[in-house]
Formats: C-alpha cells, sequence, structure tokens
C-alpha cells in the first residue's frame, strides 16, 4: 500500500542483464570512492579531490541514464513493474549521491582542520579517551552517531604528524591546560558508569569536542574554553548528549505556559485551499476535501469543542513538505489519481493537512525542491554547528522519506537541528533495528529506507501495527445517512477491490467461485480499445472504469461483498467498505507473507509478517464484518460465500480512530504532547498509564502487552532500564550485569544455574518488536481508549 514499498521491486528474469550492468557499475563506482579515500589524507589538492569525486558521480549516473532509456516496458512483466525498477533506481542513486556528499564533507573537514591548530592530534589521557570513543565523532566503523547531531563532522583518519607552528602551539598550551586539571575539578566533571547509562553518546561527544570545538565559532559564544568542564557543561546543558551535573543551577522545568498564540478551530477551507495553489497537484485532494467538509469535518471538530477537548492549546508553526508529489521524485502520484493509480497516500496527506488546519495550526505547505529550498534560505537558516534553537522558522515538521532525501540534501549541515522536529508518514513503518544506522550495519538490518537515526515515534503510520511507531492513520469516507435506507435491500452484488488490471491477474478461477452466487462489478482502469496484452476482465463483470469518490460510496452501498484479491497490502479501501456495511472477503496467506519471502516486502525496514490481505481488519474487526478466507482452497472458498450468501444485511462498522473525530482528537494530542527537543518536557504519556509486564521467554513485548489486553508504549522502556526493577519483576537474583546494543533490554538472559541483567546502552533501539531463546524481557505496557488505540485513557 505505501508508496516506497509498491515501487521495491527491482530485478525479473527479464531484466536480469539490466540489473547486471547496474551492478557492475555500482560496485564500479564504489570501489573508485574507496580508492579515493584511502588516498585523501596523501592529498593536499582539494579542488583536485572534489573535481574527482563529482566527475566519478556524474560517470555513474550518466551510464545509468543510458541503460534505462528502455525502462518504458520493455522487457518488463507490466508498467508498474518498469516504474518500480526506475523508482529503484533513483533511491539507490540517492543512496549514492549521499555517499558522495559525505566524502566532500570529509575534505573540506580536512581542509579547515589542516589550516588551523585543531590538527593537533590528542595526547597523553585525552589521546587514549578519543580513540576508546571512536575518534572525531564516529565509531570504528565510520558512523554517525546515532542520535541528533548538531555539530559538523569530521574526518576518522589520522592527519599524520604535523610541524607545531604558531597558532598550533597554542593548542598544545591549552591541550596541557586540559590535562593539568586539578584533582577537585576532575571530580566535579566526570560521570559515574550508572550516569551514563541512558547517555551512550556522551564520551564520544567529549572527544569529538577536544579535538574540533575551535572550528566553528557558536562553541565559544556557548561557553566552551578548551577544558572538560565546559565540555561537559555544554553538552549537558546545550545540545543535552550528556546528564546535567548536580552542582549546577537547576533546569527550568517546562510548564504549560503558552510560548505562542492559541490555536483556534478553523471552519471554513478557503484559507487551506489558497495553500493549495496548483491544481494539477491537488485537485484530487480538493475534491475528497470538499466533499467530506461539511457533512464529516465541521460536526467533529464541533463535537470535540463541546467537550472542551479543544480548549487552550499552543498554535504551532508546521512545515509539510510532501515529497510524493516533486517533480524529483518520479512517482506522479497526483496525475495518476484518475488513472487507477494509488491513493493511500494522497488519502492520508489529505487528511493530515486538513486536521492541522482545522485545528488552528499555522502552516507551511511545500510540494516542490524548488519550494522547500526558498522557504529555508527565505528564513535565514544559520548554517552553524551549534544547535539554532532560536528564531526557528517552525516547530514540528510533517514529511515523507521522499522528502526526508530532499531535505537533508537542500539543508546540508543544518539538517540535524530538523531532526528532533521531524514526524515522518511512514505508511509500513520502521522498526528501530532498521532505524539505528550503526546497528543496523552491524546486525544486518539493511534498508535503502532506514538508518535515519531517529527517535522511532517519530515514524508515523497508517495502521497501529507497530508499537514503536506512532499511529497516525487517516478519516475512513462514510456517509451512514445515506447507507441506512439501502441496509434491507441490498441485493447479492459484490465488488472487486483492484483498479489496476495487474491486480487481477490469475483471479478468475477464484472469482468464478464467486460468480456462482454474487452480481460481480468493477472499477477497472485500461485501454478497452487497446488493452494489455493477455489481460481481459472475465465476461460477467461489470466493469464501471475509474470513477469519483461519491460514485464509489453509491457501489458500496448497493453491494453486500467487497472482494480481496490479496493485493494491495493494508489499504484503506477495505475499511471504507465496511463502514459502509459491506463485508469484506480477505484471502489469507499461508505462510504468511514478509521479505524473506516476498519481493514486495524486500528492502523494507520492518521485519512483519503478513497472515493476510490486511491484518488489521483480520484482527481488530473480523467476523461478520471480515471473511478471512485461504482463496486457494476451493471448498473452503465455496464454503464461505454460501454462509455470506445467506446472511441478513450487516450494519455498518467503523472504529472511531478512522471517523474525523478520532483522527482530530488524536492529531490534536500528538501536537500537544509529543516533544523531541527537550529532555525537560512532561512525560507523555503519562506514567500512571505504565504497566510493568515480565515476558515469557522468546516472547515480543508487543505481544506480553497484547495478550493481556493492553500495548506497548516505548516511551516507558528508560524507566525500566534498571538492574533492581529486573531483579524485582523476575523475582531473580542477576549474577551479572551487562550493558549492550540490542533490540532486546530491558531484559534477563536465563541460563541454567545463573541469570544475567541484560540493560539498554542506545536508547534508539528501545523496541516493543522482538524475541530471542533465552531472553525474557521487561516490558512497559498501557491501556487505551476504546476505539484510539493511540491514547491512554489519561493521555487527554
Amino acid at each position: 500500500m505505501a508508496m516506497r514499498g509498491r515501487w521495491s521491486k527491482l530485478c525479473w528474469p527479464r531484466s536480469r542483464l539490466l540489473c547486471g550492468m547496474f551492478v557492475a557499475l555500482w560496485v564500479y563506482l564504489l570501489l573508485s570512492l574507496m580508492l579515493l579515500n584511502r588516498d585523501l589524507a596523501k592529498s593536499d589538492d582539494r579542488e583536485q579531490i572534489r573535481d574527482k569525486i563529482l566527475g566519478l558521480s556524474k560517470q555513474y549516473v550518466k551510464s545509468v541514464a543510458g541503460e534505462g532509456g528502455g525502462l518504458g516496458g520493455r522487457g518488463l512483466a507490466n508498467a508498474n513493474e518498469a516504474d518500480g525498477l526506475q523508482k529503484s533506481l533513483a533511491v539507490l542513486i540517492d543512496n549514492l549521491v549521499e555517499r558522495v556528499d559525505y566524502l566532500e564533507n570529509k575534505v573540506q573537514a580536512l581542509s579547515v582542520v589542516r589550516q588551523g591548530h585543531s590538527a593537533v592530534r590528542p595526547t597523553g589521557s585525552n589521546s587514549s579517551r578519543f580513540a576508546a570513543a571512536g575518534g572525531y565523532g564516529l565509531s570504528s566503523e565510520g558512523r554517525e552517531e546515532s542520535s541528533y547531531s548538531h555539530v559538523s563532522k569530521a574526518p576518522r583518519e589520522g592527519l599524520g604528524p604535523r610541524e607545531v607552528k604558531g597558532e598550533q602551539r597554542q593548542g598544545l598550551e591549552k591541550d596541557e591546560k586540559m590535562k593539568t586539571m586539578d584533582d577537585d575539578s576532575k571530580a566535579k566533571c566526570s560521570y559515574t558508569k550508572e550516569e551514563l547509562i541512558n547517555y551512550p553518546s556522551c564520551e564520544k561527544k567529549a572527544a569529538w569536542m577536544r579535538q574540533f570545538w575551535e572550528i566553528d565559532k557558536c562553541y565559544g559564544h556557548r561557553g566552551v574554553d578548551g577544558t572538560d568542564c565546559s565540555f561537559y557543561i555544554y553538552l549537558s546543558e546545550v545540545e543535552k548528549w550528556c546528564p546535567r551535573f548536580s552542582w549546577r543551577p537547576k533546569e527550568t522545568k517546562a510548564s504549560k505556559k503558552q510560548s505562542g498564540p492559541l490555536a483556534m478551530v478553523r471552519k471554513s477551507r478557503e484559507g487551506l485551499f489558497e495553500m493549495m495553489d496548483t491544481p494539477e497537484k491537488f485537485r484530487w485532494m480538493k475534491m475528497r476535501i470538499s466533499r467530506m467538509w461539511s457533512t464529516l469535518w465541521i460536526p467533529a471538530v464541533e463535537s470535540l469543542e463541546a467537550r472542551g477537548e479543544l480548549a487552550n492549546r499552543t498554535q504551532k508553526r508546521i512545515l509539510i513538505h510532501l515529497g510524493l508529489l516533486t517533480k524529483e521524485s518520479g512517482f506522479k502520484i497526483a496525475e495518476k489519481a484518475f488513472s487507477g493509480g494509488p491513493l493511500g497516500e494522497l488519502v492520508q496527506w489529505t487528511d493530515i493537512i486538513t486536521s492541522l488546519y482545522v485545528l488552528g495550526h499555522n502552516i507551511s505547505l511545500s510540494y516542490s525542491t524548488h519550494r522547500l529550498t526558498t522557504f529555508l534560505r527565505s528564513r535565514g537558516l544559520a548554517r552553524s554547528s551549534c544547535p539554532s534553537d532560536v528564531n526557528m522558522p517552525f516547530d514540528v515538521i510533517y514529511i515523507d522519506i521522499v522528502g526526508l532525501k530532499q531535505m537533508k540534501k537542500i539543508s546540508g549541515g543544518v539538517f540535524n537541528q530538523f531532526k528532533c522536529m521531524l514526524r515522518v508518514i511512514d505508511s509500513f513503518g520502521t522498526e528501530p533495528a532498521y532505524n539505528a544506522d550503526h546497528f543496523s550495519k552491524m546486525s544486518g538490518h539493511r534498508s535503502s529506507w532506514g538508518k535515519w537515526n531517529l527517535v522511532p515515534q517519530q515514524f508515523m503510520t497508517m495502521f497501529p501495527h507497530t508499537p514503536d511507531n506512532s499511529f497516525m492513520g487517516f478519516v475512513v469516507e462514510h456517509y451512514p445517512s445515506k447507507v441506512s435506507n439501502t441496509f434491507s435491500t441490498r441485493g447479492l452484488q459484490a465488488l472487486v477491490y483492484g483498479k489496476d488490471h495487474t491486480m487481477w491477474k490469475e483471479a478468475e478461477s477464484y472469482l468464478n467461485v464467486i460468480h456462482e452466487k454474487f452480481e460481480i462489478h468493477g472499477t477497472v482502469f485500461y485501454n478497452e480499445t487497446n488493452p494489455p496484452k493477455g489481460f481481459k476482465i472475465p465476461f460477467y463483470v461489470h466493469n464501471h472504469g475509474i470513477v469519483n469518490g461519491s460514485a464509489i460510496q453509491t457501489l458500496l452501498q448497493e453491494s453486500k461483498l467487497f472482494i480481496g484479491l490479496g493485493f494491495p497490502y493494508e489499504g484503506p479501501a477495505p475499511l471504507e467498505a465496511i463502514a459502509n456495511g459491506c463485508i469484506f472477503l480477505n484471502p489469507s496467506f499461508n505462510p504468511p507473507k514478509n521479505s524473506k519471502n516476498t519481493k514486495f516486502f524486500q528492502g523494507k525496514p520492518t521485519e512483519r509478517s503478513f497472515s493476510s490481505q490486511h491484518p488489521y481488519v483480520e484482527q481488530f474487526i473480523g467476523r461478520p464484518h471480515v471473511w478471512t478466507v485461504d482463496i486457494e482452497d476451493k471448498v473452503e472458498l465455496q464454503s464461505v460465500i454460501n454462509e455470506i450468501s445467506n446472511m441478513g444485511s450487516v450494519e455498518p462498522y467503523l472504529p472511531y480512530e478512522y471517523t474525523c473525530e478520532g483522527m482530530l482528537q488524536r492529531v490534536s494530542a500528538y501536537m500537544q504532547h509529543q516533544e523531541y527537543c527537550s529532555k525537560v518536557a512532561p512525560q507523555w504519556p503519562p506514567v500512571s498509564a505504565l504497566q510493568i509486564i515480565p515476558a515469557d521467554d522468546k516472547v515480543s513485548c508487543k505481544k506480553a502487552c497484547m495478550d493481556l489486553g493492553l500495548v506497548c508504549e516505548p516511551s516507558f522502556f528508560p524507566l525500566l532500564n534498571k538492574r533492581t526493577l529486573i531483579e524485582e519483576h523476575f523475582s531473580t537474583s542477576c549474577s551479572a550485569e551487562e550493558t549492550l546494543e540490542d533490540i532486546y533490554p530491558p531484559s534477563l538472559k536465563t541460563g541454567r544455574f545463573r541469570n544475567k541483567c541484560q540493560l539498554q546502552k542506545e536508547t534508539l533501539l528501545y523496541s516493543c518488536a522482538g524475541e530471542k531463546a533465552g531472553t525474557r524481557r521487561l516490558c512497559p505496557c498501557r491501556d487505551f481508549i476504546k476505539g484510539q488505540v493511540a491514547l491512554c485513557k489519561d493521555c487527554l
């Protein structure tokens, strides 16, 4: 269903030659860059190195472009596969460009360092501490820090011996000053092992500061003077990488006082449509908003107002960048919306934008890289290594994965200052194992869509399938007043879920069984005068072609059965059908589909397995609204069809979280309470919702909580990361303790004679997913409002 998944296919039997040539070119460039990287320290000609990097990059892109000239369907099974190859190549090229940018940054940093006294290597105790930290803000693998970094990256390689002259001598004197700090200062400015458990990057950042704090004057302006004390004070009070010293002035707790104007509900759509000023980009969105405005959105917000849930809210400044609509993405999502193209992303983005607008927030809308560039530059964002926590032009950034890549490229080094503001719309979700860059490389959890090093809850999904991410959702379009008159008169009519002709492939034998009892209708798009080769709709299907939203509503209200074909996965349409009184026939998968057995899921940053086409409606709704069936088993299928045909009409059903009111309630709570830029913000969800559950062996926290009618809440994990709590809740005494980077801690590693307490070292790896034999996890669970799984009972 998600855009990134739909275009993730890469190689097919008929295109192996093309793929082979692509891989060969890719390997060639990587080897060239590796050789260049090796020789980097030996060369003093920065411009020559830069020209080499750009030359190799251009040569590579031109070669790929030359081979891609015939991608328009030649040798591929269908147009979707051709599009998929184009988009997969684009993702890989983008990743490669990031590698080139990284090497350029190394050259620039090397040049700056060599020109000044910062090139002096650390000596004595500082040298050993620096080496242990991996050097220059990077680990021994050369990775970026797995969290928000506000400092420029410097090269990891040694700079070689240099003659100490002029300003460099001053650097040595300052280094000596740091080594000769009195014992009292060292005691005041040092940490115990326990204090650093939840600050895994503290020492690495301090090591970087020792070498490069003078590269940018902003550090001096923030009180850094070259001493360890100044480093740690800065890292604890400004960038929050280290714990605050107890002897320092206490930080003021965040309060609920208004930092800006109050958010006022909007009930006129004129301002919203003025932002959508490009007709070809927003035509479909405007049509959806217009249909739902007075009948769904306005009654919903008035209901929340009447209950007092929208009072005293701070208006947030929000930047929305729609990468999927940009010309550079190549997706043409908006253009294909009226010819059978994917609509899931458009549905969700339309509802997110509408919710933020109705709730009264200050929105800036971007749908092109040019507009995004102009917006950022017009705000005068400083390219500083230090965080610009004042005069930032926005509080929150809503963006998708494609837009994320674009923003990183446009903003350069300032991008790290935006990371805590990001809310990434990500249909299938990103699990912590794929999000943390270093761990994903070390453990083999590789994905072209992962390694962003965000707090996992900054990723926002279409369905509540991944507790590690936030559930954003969408609104199911439904009109109860129109549906009610047709319940008793519904005939044995069925509507097929599949607008693209490729979804109907090999479905005829399945549809034949259904046709024995039902009249079948479809809304498939194809050129009837020149149909795709080898494709034809079964003669008994009444095809309406692509129709608008109102016509779909009418068809659903007239039909008793909505037929799933097995694809697309987790789309919005089944919920819309159920809300209009249809029964959804949900194809099951045995074995479940995942990245190991299905090309569609390969490369996705998740290890989820799909037991059916739509796991959400299977697990959370079920019969009589959803019938999950093995469509390959003809006997079972006939039995289900007979039973459904003999049933009376089924009342419409829609979970509260997919109504306009549920969406507005959820988005409003997120806007007021989700805070990733400050470590002093109040705990949300509140601690009162926490229920600590010890899981059984080889059971994930997601399952342990779900089995008790609860949900796993990852924001509570740091509260559980203590040996005393592990021993208390497992009623045991640990013979040893270890701190490690993995997705299971806090946990108990069980043994025949001894148990070991395992604590989490990397905060980004706290995960509700994952189970392991011999490991019992300590799980943070919480309750939830009925029909609103994203919110606990004390969350509002």
